[in-house]
């Protein structure tokens, strides 16, 4: 297994080098055009109604400052002018009103990510939901549900611009109480891990092999396409210089203070607009309890948290290594531009100390049902993933099955019936890690790098490079659904795909 460290660091040095020896990078008018591009609206989405009365939650989209750190005080887009966005606790089955307020120049999206709600308030216009107008504003009303770790994020096209999207500051966390909940723990912590100030450059891949599973025949796919973009220049990657847990860069915010003898419930969310965070706690290990909110059928404890772009991730750690420690990304350079928070134990004080844990391959089987199989599908849906170097405009071009997603005519699409139960099996013909994200339903894991499973819900997966994925959903929630890697560069440019019930 190669050293994730070392790979950070060789691609982020590859793209400052880029940067600085062109000066930046040359964004093409037509590729950072596809903000303002017509897109059709699904005509079997019914437009929401109108919401009178007060709201029982306001978000308030515009432009504000974050201070990671003294020196580091970066301006983007927030919600209620914080990062993150205010921690919204809903009671499962207990409808809220939301009213949504944007103060920006531009129309906004708010997803609420993970819930099983209709097309018209999920927060995509590719379903059917309505923008929230440049200064003006939407009520709508939702029921929350599943219980669990959730949370809302923009969802609109970013494409070249690096001031739109997931690339900004709104993101923000939202619980759903449980009707019942055992409690076996004495508190919770909430934590959004987020990049900042993202910057183009071109190439620079950074190879991510710590999931577990064999590779697959298509590799000479991806590995063919390589070969052909070492003649020519590569597709636009996006780096960033500055890294944070809960808006502060290691060692300029407060520290998640303990007692020797807590069992602390962490509640990890990864709010970036496209990267893989690693989470590690010298001494410590994570008993994971639950994965995008949903509990896992075999809670387990692993040394570190491998956390694919938009995963939730909810493990106790029994505090009984006393000392002031970082918790932190394994990858030295991130770290050190500031991707951990300190642990403080009652008591102790001094220099936090990080101590580099053993590799560690992360594996969704080890949660599931030992020895079960998922139920027989439907129908089998057979998807292979192919990136095509620098083919829009500069940037990589992303295909499932050979064709990549148009925004103006929502195509291709998927058909499906109520009460079906479908299987997708993806097969990665890149070397990307790929977080594949369903809409408004959850599904089933079923087979990951080669291994069965069952019983892990989830509502994104990490797929690994040259690896393949299996996934069941029921098709439960009728209306339009959005499918899509939750990569904001890789959804921008074709990773995506529209399902309709018929």
């Amino acid at each position: 297994m190669k050293d994730r460290e070392e790979n950070s660091m060789s691609r982020r040095h590859f793209l400052m080098a880029s940067a600085l020896a062109g000066g930046g990078v040359f964004l093409p008018l037509s590729a950072g055009a596809q903000n303002s591009m017509q897109m059709a609206v699904p005509a079997t989405s019914p437009t929401p109604p109108a919401q009178t009365g007060p709201a029982n939650v306001t978000l308030r989209i515009a432009t504000g400052l974050v201070e990671l750190a003294p020196d580091h005080i970066v301006s983007t887009t927030l919600y209620n002018g914080q990062f993150p966005g205010p921690l919204l606790r809903f009671k499962e089955g207990e409808p809220v009103t939301v009213g949504v307020f944007n103060d920006t120049h531009t129309p906004e999206l708010v997803h609420w990510h993970g819930q099983i709600i209709p097309s018209g308030v999920d927060g995509a216009v590719e379903e059917g939901t309505p923008y929230v107008p440049a200064h003006g504003m939407r009520r709508i009303t939702l029921t929350p549900k599943p219980a669990g770790f959730r949370f809302y994020h923009t969802h609109v096209v970013a494409g070249a611009d690096l001031n739109r999207g997931t690339y900004t500051g709104q993101a923000g966390p939202v619980y759903i109480e449980p009707k019942n909940d055992p409690g076996a723990y004495d508190r919770e912590v909430f934590l959004t891990l987020k990049e900042f100030e993202p910057t183009f450059s071109q190439g620079g891949d950074m190879a991510m092999d710590f999931l577990a599973g064999a590779p697959i025949p298509e590799q000479q796919i991806g590995r063919k396409a390589d070969i052909e973009a070492e003649e020519k220049t590569k597709g636009y990657e996006v780096g960033y210089d500055l890294f944070s847990i809960n808006g502060k860069m290691l060692g300029h915010g407060e520290p998640i203070k303990v007692k020797q003898g807590e069992r602390v419930l962490f509640h990890v969310l990864n709010a970036s607009a496209g990267e893989i965070r690693s989470l590690a706690l010298p001494g410590h290990r994570f008993h994971v309890v639950s994965l995008d909110g949903n509990p896992v059928p075999n809670p387990a404890a692993v040394p570190i948290l491998w956390i694919g772009t938009a995963e939730r991730v909810s493990a106790i750690v029994e505090m009984n290594h006393p000392g002031v420690w970082v918790m932190g990304d394994l990858a030295d350079d991130d770290r050190g531009h500031g991707m951990g928070i300190v642990v403080e134990y009652a008591g102790r004080s001094g220099k936090p100390q990080w101590v580099k844990p053993k590799p560690y391959r992360w594996d969704y089987t080890l949660f599931g049902k030992p020895g079960a199989t998922a139920p027989p599908p439907d129908e089998t849906i057979e998807m292979l993933i192919v990136k095509h170097n620098g083919a829009l405009h500069g940037f990589n071009e992303w295909t499932l099955n050979g064709q990549a997603f148009s925004m103006e005519t929502l195509t291709p699409k998927l058909s499906v019936h109520e009460g079906k139960r479908y299987r997708f099996k993806f097969r990665n013909a890149s070397d990307d890690v790929h977080p594949l994200h369903l809409h408004r339903h959850s599904f089933e894991l079923v087979r990951v790098g080669g291994k069965p499973t069952a019983g892990v819900m989830k509502d994104v997966v990490m797929l690994g490079g040259f690896q393949e994925v299996e996934f069941d959903f029921v098709a439960y929630n009728p209306g339009p659904t959005l499918f899509h890697c939750h990569q904001q560069l890789h959804m921008d440019f074709g990773f995506m795909q529209l399902i309709e019930y018929v």
